[in-house]
């Protein structure tokens, strides 16, 4: 941390014993800004199992708590970072302080762009990111539904079949989910050995009945990749389609599929993230299923020389 933080707080790198401290900062900040934050300890553990708090992360405190956080990770080209100052003590400089680490560790990880994100009614750090010389990317949205009774039993076309994943045809889901995401904005592939490491080996929440395939005879057509709780809510982790079978209402039967499912268990909330220019059109059919967005999200970022 070559720069001192701003006065009277010290500085820090965050660990996995901050996480709790850190989600009542997110929550907060979430607060001020919508009235509400899906935030939690298990999805923030989650995201940090993709980064180097060690060396990403960023912890601003004074004597009694945390104020202000961020933490990142190299994604492709960018390094994304993604922070928090408590409402409490905005105007003190503190979200332009993290910044200004995020964009020296991308240097120092030769990463040529920068990227961060947040709430689309968050005019404050929108402003602050435009005086760092970053610029609109892309918008993301949360949508929900609401399961009020037990959804109507899946259909999917004729001679396809849909199946319970088996944790030895991971490789074949992997390729099967890249295949299907390989046109989508910013998308990075992971190698098949870190994304087995981080779903099925290192997340507590695996559940490998929450995993579905679609197939045709031999081939798969399909892959879904849900998990049990995420702030309350059941999750659509991953749904991809590929290409020869886009068009043929899979995506809504696995859709349809795994709200049963999770009615089911007793969720009756399922909530999921998606690009909002989507180029297969998928924000279109969770609006047909049924879901509504409830929060958007705005990417920034800007080329570093």
């Amino acid at each position: 941390m070559s720069s001192p933080p701003p006065d009277g707080l010290g500085a820090r790198r965050a660990t996995v014993d901050d996480a709790p401290a850190i989600d009542e900062l997110i929550t907060a900040a979430d607060v001020a800004v919508q009235g509400w934050s899906e935030s939690s300890v298990p999805e923030l553990l989650g995201w940090w199992r993709l980064m180097d708090l060690e060396h990403s992360s960023w912890v601003l405190h004074d004597e009694e708590s945390i104020v202000a956080y961020a933490a990142g990770f190299a994604h492709g080209d960018n390094f994304e970072l993604d922070g928090f100052v408590h409402p409490d003590h905005q105007g003190r400089g503190l979200g332009a302080w993290l910044l200004a680490r995020g964009e020296n560790r991308a240097g120092e990880l030769r990463k040529p762009k920068l990227q961060t994100f947040s709430l689309a009614a968050d005019d404050r750090a929108h402003r602050l990111f435009e005086q760092f010389g970053m610029r609109e990317l892309r918008r993301y949205y949360r949508m929900m539904i609401e399961l009020e009774e037990a959804p109507l039993p899946a259909r999917l076309p004729d001679g396809l079949k849909l199946e319970t994943f088996e944790p030895g045809e991971a490789r074949a889901f992997h390729d099967a989910l890249i295949e299907a995401f390989e046109d989508e904005w910013n998308f990075v592939a992971m190698p098949f050995d870190q994304w087995r490491e981080l779903r099925l080996v290192q997340d507590p929440d695996f559940d490998p009945t929450l995993w579905f395939v679609v197939r045709d005879g031999e081939e798969i057509a399909a892959v879904m990749r849900n998990e049990p709780d995420r702030s309350g809510a059941g999750f659509v982790g991953a749904l991809g389609v590929r290409k020869p079978w886009r068009k043929r209402g899979i995506a809504l039967a696995l859709l349809q599929h795994a709200f049963g499912e999770f009615y089911r268990r007793g969720k009756r909330r399922v909530a999921l993230g998606v690009d909002a220019e989507n180029p297969t059109g998928a924000t279109r059919l969770y609006e047909r299923a049924g879901m509504q967005v409830a929060f958007e999200a705005v990417a920034y970022g800007k080329e570093l020389r």
